[in-house]
């Protein structure tokens, strides 16, 4: 299915958030391309492209907790945009996360039940999150 349909979702297989996204993409059936970018990093192009198809600032992206934003001064006010993003280029973690990419658009999946908007096809229910959260019931509703 993923032929037709290209997902391609920038994933921390340490945050809960985001292995609950892949969860429900691949409970969908799809076979999302997985870029974990803590590990592989980021280019300012990928940035700036990500975050323009997500009408996000580099701001708006910034993970401000369990990361190092604060002791790296960036959550200081008045803190630019260009300097975040530099951030960014060599602390990965900083980013938010989880993205993923569809036809149907670019965003950053917090909570995780946004990527159902970004998919043709919905998990069978019941669908359950990792802390137990039913989010698609028995006979395939959303209830977020």
């Amino acid at each position: 299915m993923s032929d037709f349909f290209p997902i391609v979702m920038f994933h921390n297989p340490d945050c809960g958030t985001s292995r609950n996204v892949l969860a429900i993409i691949e409970a969908a059936g799809y076979q999302p391309e997985v870029i974990e970018y803590c590990q592989a990093g980021w280019t300012q192009g990928q940035l700036l492209a990500l975050f323009a198809a997500a009408g996000l600032t580099p701001k708006q992206a910034l993970r401000e907790t369990k990361s190092p934003a604060k002791e790296l001064g960036r959550l200081e006010a008045g803190i630019s945009g260009e300097a975040i993003l530099s951030a960014m280029l060599t602390h990965p973690i900083l980013v938010n996360r989880p993205f993923v990419v569809t036809p149907k658009g670019t965003r950053l999946c917090r909570p995780s039940e946004t990527v159902l908007d970004l998919l043709d096809n919905m998990p069978k229910g019941p669908f359950y999150k990792e802390d137990g959260e039913l989010l698609i019931d028995e006979t395939g509703t959303r209830l977020d």
